[in-house]
């Protein structure tokens, strides 16, 4: 059972679909992952909402001790798991470690549980090998991990000896967030040089005159919980904040930058193309905007 969609995508590229018994409403990939599997978490986030509600409606919970996710004891039932994949990393991300072990015991739940903790690209990939090997399935992960750390060699090929352009990743527009944990990895690896961002370390706030002062190069916006279109609406909102020389692209955050996954890999290799113009152009995953 998975409680985090990366996980899910893990867990998917693994080739352990078919074991795969609960998912969150936030799982989208593969397009079909949350067909004939129960939805264990739900979320609070009404689609509707302007990311400065989202934000504001999160700080209030927060402050108020509420949960942001919900959790379903029956469906959790219904999946008798033995294996649950889980995460304490970001209470904004997933249902937190400690409402699951208050569920399981609540329910008599026996479940191995996995909690995932990646704070770098580096851990990231390690996790997928923690999740084969708590899933008996250890060479695959190992095999795989070793196919994406060859594509991120190719790239480092590629963009080695090109000229670093600075990069600043908004993570959320309102209030405007800098890029933290694995994300700086992301740019580096891409030949990028990421600038007001804290690696291995949470995202914080910053101001659009903090951005303008760092001189970027290039803005991507990537906020967190929102597809390519999202990103690329988002993007056209705060366009007139950002510095007027730099190009700004929307790049699909879900899929390839926020979610620790094995597509981070992937978000490597279309920024490498956008920022150095090497690699396989993915278009169905950034956009320039400016």
């Amino acid at each position: 059972m998975s409680f985090l969609p990366s996980a899910t995508e893990i867990v998917t590229e693994l080739g352990l679909g078919a074991e795969l018994k609960g998912v969150t409403i936030e799982c989208n990939w593969p397009a079909d992952v949350r067909e004939h599997r129960e939805i264990v978490v739900g979320t609070f986030v009404d689609p509707s909402m302007s990311p400065g509600e989202i934000d504001a409606t999160v700080r209030a919970r927060v402050a108020a001790g509420l949960d942001l996710y919900e959790l379903d004891d029956e469906a959790l039932a219904r999946c008798a798991p033995d294996l649950i994949l889980t995460q304490d990393l970001c209470r904004v991300c997933a249902v937190a470690s400690g409402d699951v072990e208050s569920a399981m015991s609540r329910l008599n739940c026996h479940a191995r549980v996995v909690q995932l903790e990646p704070k770098t690209l580096d851990d990231v990939l390690t996790s997928i090998i923690d999740i084969a090997e708590a899933a008996d399935v250890r060479e695959r992960g190992d095999a795989y991990v070793a196919s994406l750390r060859a594509r991120l060699v190719n790239v480092a090929q590629l963009v080695g000896t090109r000229p670093r352009r600075k990069v600043f990743v908004l993570e959320w527009i309102d209030p405007p967030f800098g890029a933290g944990h694995w994300v700086p990895d992301v740019v580096r690896c891409a030949g990028g040089e990421p600038v007001l961002a804290r690696a291995g370390e949470r995202s914080t706030t910053v101001t659009f005159d903090e951005i303008a002062a760092s001189t970027p190069d290039v803005v991507l916006v990537t906020p967190c919980g929102y597809d390519l279109e999202g990103c690329a609406r988002q993007a056209h909102e705060v366009l007139h904040q950002l510095p007027e020389k730099c190009e700004v692209w929307a790049v699909d955050a879900d899929a390839v930058m926020v979610r620790p996954g094995p597509r981070l890999v992937e978000g490597v290799e279309a920024i490498a193309e956008l920022l150095h113009g090497v690699g396989d152009p993915r278009r169905d995953l950034v956009r320039r905007v400016r």
